[in-house]
This record gives structure tokens, C-alpha cells and sequence, in this order.
């Protein structure tokens, strides 16, 4: 396989990339791809981006944009192309029939289901170009999923809003607001990215938050956007009223009869759930963190010090500083008048545990 690219195929890689983080939290259970087609002279033919499962993947809506210009043309997709027929047909044979010369995609597909696009593509003469971009393994819009599909449970972040000295509310029990407009609107925009938000009974019985996405790509910061992720409350003993706000008719919502985070996600991932937004409380963070279950940590730092009240996090069985859990950070940046703090947990491989 050739792994040399020209230069509009970098640049085609980086606006499928672009393509894919458009969808972000819109495809489930199928990832987030973006396509470009490119002409011989490495002009843009045709894009496109996949649709919410049964809809289109996003090579055949970048195909059907070029049209029969896409013969002799390159391919450039961030996930490599799938080669099963499931809700769609296979998007090689739809690359293959329109008699596109040459395919560069970003990473290989992990889904055994999937799986072999490349194989089929050079065995009916494309020049084929495998893993051209590895490093959206761990960043943007596939991410989630790739994660999701090696491990058969969804991608868990969670997000969490606390002072300086690691309180998420005073101790009268007041929480609101210890960030700033600019922070609450960060996390709706994160809400957006995702499929599903979690919390446990406990917040909702103490904030009652109704966990929408308001205030995307409008003025309005209460206006509800069109798309919203799945609400999940994790409620045991079903002790959330049904006049809870989380049960209103903003979006769907889901009561969990467990408290064990991996029973809770296992029955996510069967629900087509790829990605999880965790806001719960610290004692629901404290159990998916006991259990290695955190992906992605993203803290909204206030500089504020309280001295006492509720800590951001209890109870993750964790005793001595040499049990701590350490975090790469990727990102720092102010928000406002906050510090947004993006981490990944260094949880230890099965051979070191």
C-alpha cells in the first residue's frame, strides 16, 4: 500500500477530520467520518459527513455530491471504509462502482463487523492508503467511538465544576453557580458532542437539572437546541419523582435500576450509547472512578474558596497518595473567569496491576 500523500490530501484529511467533529454526537451507534473527494489536480469534488444511523455514510453523500466526476478520483475518509452491509450497503463496493482510483483513509476500523475495506478496495485495484492519520486515534470526533467499539462499553468524560479548593458546593448546600456564564455555556456545548448524560439520584433529588443542550449556535442561552443527548438517571430505588425536570418533555430519558456504573454502561452500549457525559454527583464519580471507568476528566476550576462543603469527589477507594489517580493533561485554558482542565486518567495496563 502507498503511504506517500500529496499535500491537498493533507489538507483533505484535515477538512474530513473538520467533517466529522460537525457530527459529533449525531451518528450513534455508528462513528462520526468525514469524506472528501478530490480530482486528479487535488481539487475538492464532493464532502460529506455521516448521517444519524440509516442515513447515509459520509463517502457515499461526498460520492453523490461529485457525481461521475468521482471516476479516477481520490478518496480521502478518516475511518477507513466499511465493507458489511447493515442499515446501508458497503461503502467499498459504493467506492468501487463509482470508479475512484485512489482511497487515503485516517485509521483502520476496529468492528470485526466492518472490517477488511482496505483489502477489498486493492483487490479491485485502488491504490489504497491505510492509517494515514493515526493521531485521531486520540483526538476528535472518532475518539469516542474507536474507544467504544475495543472495549464494548461507552467512552465515559467526566465533567465536573468546583472551586479552587475542590469544593462542588458550599456547606449550606448552595451550588449555584460557582462557575461563570462563560463556563456553564462551554458545558452545554460539550452536551452537544455527546449521546448520553448521566447523573445519579442524588443530584437530581438535590439540583433537579433538566441535563439539555440550550443555547448552541443561538443568542438565546435557554433556547433549546433540536438535538438532544439521552438522560440517564441511575435510580436504584426509584426515589426521582416523575415531576423531576429531568422527566419533562425536552428530551428522552432513561431510569437505570442500578447503582453499578458497569452494569449501567453495558446497558448504554446495547442502546446504541457511544459516548457518555458523566455529571453526577461525587459519590456516583467516586464509584466509576473506584471502578476505571473515567476516559476523560474535564474540570471548570472557579477561583473560589469555600473551606467547607461538598467535595467534587468521595469515596473512590482511594487511601494513600501512592493509590492517586494521575492525569495527562491535554488542555488548559481560561473560560471566563475559570481554568477548563482536560485530562486523561494513567490507569495501569493489566500487567502492572
Amino acid at each position: 500500500m502507498n503511504v506517500e500523500l500529496s499535500e491537498a490530501e493533507r489538507m483533505a484529511l484535515l477538512r474530513a477530520a473538520e467533517l466529522g467533529r460537525a457530527v459529533a454526537g449525531r451518528t450513534s451507534p455508528n462513528p462520526a467520518v468525514g469524506a472528501v473527494l478530490l480530482d486528479p489536480a487535488g481539487r475538492i469534488l464532493g464532502e460529506g459527513a455521516t448521517q444519524p444511523a440509516g442515513g447515509p455514510h459520509a463517502e457515499i453523500l461526498a460520492l453523490g455530491v461529485a457525481g461521475e466526476a468521482a471516476r479516477g478520483a481520490t478518496a480521502v475518509v478518516t475511518l477507513e471504509p466499511c465493507n458489511h452491509t447493515g442499515r446501508t450497503g458497503p461503502c467499498t463496493e459504493a467506492l468501487i462502482s463509482a470508479g475512484v482510483a485512489r482511497v487515503v483513509f485516517g485509521v483502520s476500523d476496529p468492528n470485526p463487523v466492518a472490517t477488511g475495506g482496505a483489502d477489498r478496495l486493492s483487490d479491485a485495484g485502488i491504490d489504497v492508503v491505510a492509517d494515514a492519520a493515526p493521531e485521531l486515534r486520540e483526538t476528535g470526533a472518532l475518539r469516542p467511538w474507536l474507544f467504544a467499539t475495543a472495549q464494548a462499553r461507552p467512552f465515559v468524560t467526566w465533567k465536573f465544576a468546583g472551586t479552587l479548593d475542590g469544593r462542588s458546593a458550599a456547606a449550606d448546600g448552595t451550588s449555584r453557580w460557582i462557575t461563570s456564564p462563560a463556563a456553564r455555556a462551554d458545558v452545554h456545548l460539550l452536551r452537544d458532542l455527546v449521546d448520553a448524560i448521566v447523573v445519579g439520584s442524588g443530584t437530581v433529588l438535590i439540583d433537579d437539572p433538566q441535563l439539555t443542550v440550550r443555547g448552541v449556535a443561538t443568542d438565546n442561552p435557554d433556547e433549546l437546541s433540536e438535538r438532544q443527548p439521552l438522560r440517564v438517571v441511575l435510580d436504584r430505588r426509584h426515589r426521582v419523582p416523575s415531576t423531576a425536570r429531568v422527566f419533562d418533555e425536552s428530551a428522552e430519558t432513561v431510569r437505570l435500576d442500578t447503582a453499578v456504573p458497569r452494569f449501567a454502561l453495558k446497558a448504554l452500549f446495547d442502546r446504541g450509547v457511544r459516548h457518555v457525559l458523566l455529571e453526577g454527583g461525587p459519590t456516583l464519580a467516586g464509584a466509576f472512578l473506584e471502578g476505571g471507568l473515567i476516559d476523560e476528566v474535564i474540570a471548570y476550576v472557579a477561583p473560589k474558596l469555600l473551606g467547607a462543603g461538598t467535595s467534587v469527589l468521595q469515596d473512590a477507594g482511594i487511601t494513600t497518595v501512592a493509590e492517586a489517580v494521575t492525569l495527562e493533561v491535554s488542555d488548559v485554558n481560561r473560560i471566563g473567569a475559570d481554568v477548563k482542565i482536560v485530562g486523561r486518567p494513567l490507569w495501569p495496563s493489566p500487567g502492572e496491576v
